[in-house]
């Protein structure tokens, strides 16, 4: 047998009769020859890690923006985070851990520098709306690999389209979506901590007391919390004391620190560069690279021109408006 059909079958072995098999993948957009080694959904996770979009998250931001700071996650890292969650979980819930690390590593590809501050001014200039999880599926699909997208499954494709707001049409997927904010608040909690945003002991008790005192501990009680009340159920879901503490503390971390002065300090600064960006290529469409110049021709050139910023890092975002804006020296 070959190394992928004795994965095939070991999965109909051992995985939960609620997982998504690699059996059942969707067909891809364009057909493909099956890889003698790796399922479907283990190519698209490689894909996925080997693609420039992916490699660039490095450089943008999560919370703070341009830290000088080593320590402080940036999206690559966060994105890294997530896939570990989430592969915990799923693995524990013998749900199929290749297809939600494909999706938890692809989630945030269409994320646009300078964090949600960038993702809001684009909203605000696009007439067609700009939300990053629509932006990582185009990503995929029309962006990368110059053009031709990295043909992936349609369950990793849902997943990462489903990863903020709605149901994906699987559990991996939906797991995904729970381990992304397991991480996002609290290793964002750890930042601001050593940004001097918060202290451990401003957050509420009543969390605390749930949760734990610790990140090691919140996201340990949240992830087994996931675990046990999810197993040999289809479903994905919390216990209702867990629920309560994980929203009192989302809803205390945009209260202060998403929505704080300090990390909101460059808010302004961040969103200024992206409009100006958005206004000059919006008129000088011909100057982006040959790609977008084609999105422009076939989608529209507002929609190229999101396209383009939306994957830019942060400094690459400041040195172009360096470039375009700022004058240089005669001599």
């Amino acid at each position: 047998m070959l190394p992928r059909e004795v994965t095939i079958k070991n999965e109909k072995l051992m995985l939960s009769p609620f997982a998504c098999k690699s059996i059942d993948a969707g067909k891809r957009e364009r057909e493909e020859e099956p890889c003698p080694v790796r399922t479907d959904f283990q190519r698209d996770r490689d894909r996925i890690i080997h693609c420039n979009s992916f490699r660039r998250l490095k450089h943008k931001t999560q919370v703070f923006l341009i830290p000088k700071s080593d320590h402080y996650r940036t999206r690559l890292t966060h994105t890294l985070e997530v896939a570990q969650i989430s592969r915990t979980v799923a693995r524990a819930l013998r749900l199929n851990e290749d297809l939600t690390e494909a999706i938890a590593l692809g989630h945030d590809l269409g994320h646009t520098p300078f964090g949600h501050d960038g993702e809001r001014t684009l909203a605000d200039l696009y007439e067609g709306g700009f939300k990053h999880y629509e932006q990582s599926v185009r990503v995929v699909e029309r962006i990368e690999r110059e053009g031709e997208g990295l043909n992936l499954t349609p369950q990793v494709k849902n997943g990462i389209l489903c990863h903020t707001n709605m149901t994906a049409d699987t559990l991996e997927g939906v797991v995904v979506k729970l381990s992304d904010k397991i991480a996002y608040i609290n290793h964002d909690i750890e930042d601001a901590i050593r940004g001097g945003v918060l202290r451990e002991e401003d957050l509420p008790k009543e969390v605390a007391d749930v949760l734990g005192h610790t990140k090691s501990q919140r996201i340990t009680t949240l992830v087994n919390s996931v675990i046990e009340n999810s197993s040999d159920k289809n479903e994905i879901k919390y216990d209702e004391e867990i629920q309560k503490a994980h929203d009192l503390l989302r809803s205390f971390m945009f209260q202060n620190v998403y929505y704080a002065k300090a990390t909101t300090a460059e808010k302004d600064k961040a969103c200024h560069v992206v409009e100006n960006l958005y206004g000059y290529y919006r008129k000088h469409p011909e100057e982006m690279p040959p790609l977008y110049v084609n999105i422009a021709e076939k989608d529209g050139k507002e929609r190229a021109v999101c396209d383009y910023i939306s994957g830019m890092t942060d400094d690459f975002a400041v040195d172009m408006y360096k470039e375009l804006f700022i004058p240089k020296s005669w001599i």
